[in-house]
């Protein structure tokens, strides 16, 4: 494995990404030669300065990962990494209490205004009058975004003896009832807040939310405090607001423009400034460091995807838990694709048993890519899967039945897949806690490993099929490791008479190697065969 380190973090940090074999280039040895060294490598560490546009990842031809040591992506560009089947994570709770705390310094820096008291002090100045602030004590906090960093923000808040109000619509109001914060909704938080401090991220519907028609829904006098992203705020609107005192006071540390250039806040006395430092401690450096390094290391290891922003995210556990099912997943979405004739046009995914409870996007990313990677040669991952199917215009619909499974499996998947010409449907289960096994075909049962080299095969239910199939394939050399058969119960209910059309019968041969396409040509010349393909699965041992 290559890592390359774009930017400086901590020693320990580029400890903890050492393996034996791996190479890890630092920012000291790339001389400029960044877009050269990311042709082999397998990852890429940046924080926030490098720009990882479209440019730069066309020379990305191995890359698996971009680890971001921080929030912010803003210097990554997330959907031309997707489209490449790019990892992309970074590391929301790693400095969220060094921001805390510099939005809390920030607050009393404008109700105490230390800002201009050290400025005078500088100038030889002993002034006290203009200088009388307010207290924290009793004041509305308004809290935009109640993620780990808004949290964080409304226990010290509490301990200053603030009221807390706050809207996030991701979060339930029991667990903020639990921090004695009150929920609500956006123009009422806007009306009650003596305070304002923005804690979310950066999307179409949240930029520019501060705004000319927005500030004037707010309490006059209110004091806004940006620790986030600075194109939340309608910059000259906050100006305006501020010369007319309906905001008394704004503190920010993020702007529209980095660093900003001939801005009116700048000249403005009731405006606190600073370099975009919130996150910037020694502690959170060195702990998003750290933290990224392992998030790299774990997902180069293991496969697991930690504060992904372009994948789902699971713990270590849920990632153990649900791992032999992505396996599952991609062979059953393979054998389906190989065994269909015709172009994709629909997916259905259905999970029943204990799988319906847990987290399945990636077992979901998983069935896809097995059904894509048959047909196309832009290869699908985990990572850009979905994404894919939906540039396509393909339908991926799922569906979930809790509790028993079938046949007595805890958990089955099961996959639709509806072509240009027919459509199809396979079930399987994940057997002993790590194999994947086929159960099911069209509503046939037919129990089967699913091994690299199979050969699949329809044919009518009539004597001497099994033992022209082991003739040829022994008359080729072709050793079978494991037969599996299945038919579709007669038709016919007890006491009448059956339809005279053989039942339908299914075969999945296990074999040593693979069939050449002239075996395949003999066994469907027996007459009573009606399909036979030769099945690779590729991630199968």
């Amino acid at each position: 494995m290559k890592i390359v380190v774009a930017e400086k973090i901590s020693p320990s940090a580029l400890a903890a990404l050492k393996e034996p074999g791996w190479t890890i280039v630092g920012p000291d040895q790339l001389d400029g030669q960044l877009a050269s060294q990311l042709e082999s490598a397998d990852a890429l560490i940046v924080r926030s300065s490098v720009q990882v546009d479209r440019s730069l990842l066309s020379h990305a031809h191995k890359l698996r990962v971009i680890g971001r040591a921080g929030v912010g992506v803003d210097n990554i560009d997330v959907e031309a990494a997707t489209r490449k089947g790019i990892a992309v994570m970074n590391t929301p709770g790693g400095n969220a209490v060094a921001v805390a705390e510099h939005t809390l310094g920030l607050m009393l820096t404008m109700a105490r205004f230390i800002g201009r008291a050290n400025e005078l002090m500088h100038a030889g100045q002993w002034e006290k009058k203009s200088l009388q602030g307010t207290e924290l004590r009793g004041k509305v906090l308004g809290i935009v975004g109640l993620g780990r960093i808004g949290m964080e923000v409304a226990r010290r808040a509490r301990a200053f003896g603030m009221e807390l109000v706050a809207h996030d619509p991701f979060v339930a109001a029991p667990l903020a009832k639990e921090h004695s914060i009150a929920m609500l909704p956006l123009l009422e938080l806007y009306a009650q807040a003596d305070y304002l401090t923005l804690h979310v991220g950066l999307t179409a519907q949240t930029t520019g939310m501060i705004n000319a028609k927005t500030i004037a829904q707010m309490k006059k006098g209110v004091r806004l405090v940006n620790c986030a992203r600075g194109e939340l705020i309608q910059e000259l609107d906050l100006v305006n607001a501020l010369r007319q005192g309906q905001v008394a006071a704004a503190a920010l540390d993020v702007f529209a423009e980095e660093p900003p250039k001939d801005s009116p806040l700048i000249c403005l006395p009731n405006v606190v400034l600073t370099p975009h430092i919130a996150g910037s401690t020694h502690e959170a450096q060195e702990a998003v460091g750290v933290q990224i390094a392992m998030q790299v290391k774990e997902y180069l290891k293991h496969g697991v995807f930690q504060n992904a922003v372009n994948v789902p995210s699971v713990s270590h556990d849920e990632y153990l838990q649900v791992q032999p099912y992505i396996v599952l997943a991609e062979g059953l979405g393979s054998f389906l694709a190989q065994a269909s004739n015709g172009s994709v046009e629909e997916i259905a995914i259905r999970y029943s048993g204990h799988i319906a409870e847990w987290k399945t996007e990636l077992v979901r990313n998983a069935a896809i890519k097995g059904i894509l990677n048959e047909a196309l040669e832009e290869k699908a991952n985990l990572v850009n899967a979905a994404s894919i199917a939906e540039a396509r215009g393909l339908e991926v619909r799922e569906a979930r039945k809790a509790g028993a499974g079938l046949g007595g499996a805890g958990s089955v998947l099961s996959i639709a897949l509806k072509t240009s010409s027919e459509e199809h449907q396979i079930k399987g289960a994940v057997l002993h806690g790590y194999a994947p096994r086929l159960l099911a075909i069209d509503g046939i049962d037919v129990e089967a490993p699913l091994e690299r080299n199979l050969i699949y095969l329809r044919n009518r239910d009539v004597p001497g099929v099994i033992g022209r199939v082991g003739t040829i394939l022994g008359d080729h050399e072709i050793n079978i490791a494991n037969f599996s058969l299945g038919r579709r119960p007669a038709s016919a209910k007890a006491g009448e008479a059956r339809e005279k059309k053989d039942p339908e019968a299914i075969a999945v041969v296990h074999i040593d190697g693979q069939a050449p396409e002239e075996v395949l040509a003999e066994l469907r010349k027996i007459p009573a065969v009606e399909q036979a393909k030769a099945i690779r699965l590729l991630g199968s041992s």
